[in-house]
């Protein structure tokens, strides 16, 4: 019986050593990366009344696109090197306080931005399934790129010379 006793006694200490240095192993990793954590955007009385409270677009239900919503300006591809899907923008960009919301839809993921009409800042980057992203930012430009083996493909926002804009390579 004391043996059985101090054979449970050393497993359970065993283990709660293993469980503490394991967490501390990942705590110490976790603790070293760089990650901006996501931040809500604003929503002014003049969005609630217009929107009626509807949701503008999720990653399930999108609404129609109306000829009045589409964007002014479409990304288009540069240093295409390989065939890609055609990158897309969230039909109906929502209006936040400094600017509208675009996503930006590519082979390697999603990229979606707030700009505004002289900056633009990262709302968030998602990779799709198999793919690894980095960010990049300066006072005057943002890089998201996926990649996945050899492919990559770059978001480009850039507002150093004018408004924001955007542009997608793939290479």
């Amino acid at each position: 019986m004391r043996r059985g006793l101090l054979l449970v006694l050393a497993w359970t200490l065993a283990t709660g050593a293993a469980a503490t240095l394991s967490w501390w192993g990942v705590h110490t990793v976790m603790a070293g990366t760089a990650y901006d954590p996501p931040r809500a955007l604003p929503v002014t009385a003049a969005d609630a009344t217009t929107q009626e409270s509807k949701p503008l677009a999720s990653s399930t239900n999108r609404p129609a696109p109306s000829p009045s919503a589409r964007p002014s300006r479409e990304p288009s591809p540069t240093h295409t090197r390989t065939p890609s899907k055609t990158p897309t923008t969230n039909p109906n960009p929502s209006p936040t306080a400094s600017g509208q919301v675009r996503s930006y839809d590519t082979d390697g993921g999603r990229a979606v931005f707030d700009l505004g009409r002289t900056s633009a800042t990262l709302v968030s980057a998602t990779p799709g399934t198999g793919w690894s992203m980095q960010v990049w930012k300066t006072e005057s430009w943002i890089r998201v790129e996926f990649s996945s083996g050899a492919d990559r493909v770059s978001v480009f926002c850039t507002w150093h010379d004018g408004p924001p804009r955007v542009e997608i390579g793939t290479y």
